[in-house]
């Protein structure tokens, strides 16, 4: 521990995560906590010790959606990188940076994926395709702004460092 940062945030975990499109939807990953609250995920998770970022992304998305190489327009591209510092119910959290990608579908693959995502940790999530401009405020965890994104789905080098995420500005549902 350094210049005060709390105990609970003394290891780093890296996850990756795919802003999986398929033209102007995007698929998230909606679960309901015990007050009947819906939450909402983007496909992704942990990155294993000296596992390469490409393969834990393609990792994931195969585990979550189905997803292969071969049903993607083009490669994924990185987007979003979040710093956070957030309690939560549970465990004692690590603190974890979320590196986001965009993930564009070829036209037709979107029928042949799955429409559930079993979590040991969380239970069963179903998987939902939103319109991106429908994004802003969903509980959303990592909170990034898909809904600013436009039509090209991109963001500038300068957008991509989102601000810090922790108990001061965001608060798990």
């Amino acid at each position: 521990m350094t210049n005060g940062e709390p105990a609970a945030f003394h290891r780093i975990k890296i996850r990756v995560a795919g802003l999986v499109l398929d033209d102007r939807d995007v698929a998230l990953i909606r679960r309901t906590n015990t007050r009947g609250t819906a939450h909402y995920s983007l496909p992704g998770g942990n990155v294993e010790p000296a596992e390469p970022l490409p393969d834990a992304l393609r990792r994931e998305l195969r585990e979550e959606l189905g997803l292969t190489p071969e049903d993607l327009a083009e490669a994924p591209r990185f987007l979003w990188l979040l710093d956070a510092m957030v309690s939560r119910p549970g465990s004692t959290p690590p603190r974890k940076l979320h590196l986001v990608y965009r993930v564009p579908l070829r036209p037709g693959v979107r029928p042949g994926l799955r429409v559930f995502e079993d979590d040991d940790a969380v239970g069963r999530g179903e998987v939902v395709w939103v319109p991106f401009e429908q994004t802003r405020g969903l509980a959303l965890f990592p909170p990034v702004p898909i809904a600013d994104l436009g039509p090209s789905g991109g963001v500038g080098a300068g957008s991509a460092l989102l601000p810090p995420l922790d108990d001061t500005n965001y608060e798990w549902v």
